[in-house]
């Protein structure tokens, strides 16, 4: 995993332990890949809901397809490099993909929920644009802490020399 030597630097310092150290910069990188797909998430989802007119429900689904997609991807090349062996493999897809599941869950939740839970509390119409938002954008935190808990201890855990991927 590569991160830039401040990043790698300052890892050392706040986590002396390497086993400690190693987790935290696969969060870290994990992050970083996230907010290049979060960027992705937020803005298929944008195009497909205000201007192509789809359900909030909808547009989540298929931006979240792209984005974890493109996660798998990133997070082969990089965070998780030495275990997938910087090799992209349809099963290993898959497993991501379902193990993701939980992760687009919490994120559906959130996005559905959170607009109409504040427009009921504050007394607005939950489709204000604004609300819309700020839901997505939770979805996105959300989420975050469900798909690198399942990708670090599920999908791309260590099996060792002999295993195959």
């Amino acid at each position: 995993m590569w991160l830039p030597p401040p990043f790698e630097a300052l890892s050392y310092r706040v986590f002396p332990d390497p086993g400690r150290r190693a987790v935290a910069l696969k969060a870290v990188s994990f992050a970083l890949v996230g907010v290049i797909n979060a960027s992705v998430d937020f803005g298929v989802y944008s195009f497909f809901y205000f201007y192509l007119g789809f359900p909030i429900v909808a547009a989540n689904l298929i931006s979240w397809l792209v984005a974890v997609t493109g996660s798998y991807v990133m997070n082969s090349m990089t965070t998780f490099a030495a275990e997938s062996g910087r090799k992209l493999r349809l099963k290993s897809y898959a497993t991501f993909l379902l193990a993701q599941v939980a992760g687009l869950v919490a994120n559906t939740a959130t996005v559905y929920l959170v607009p109409k839970v504040i427009g009921r509390m504050l007394g607005i119409d939950p489709a204000l644009t604004s609300l819309v938002l700020v839901g997505k954008l939770l979805a996105i935190g959300s989420s975050f802490l469900v798909n690198f808990s399942l990708s670090h201890f599920v999908v791309f855990r260590h099996r060792g020399e002999s295993a195959t991927h």
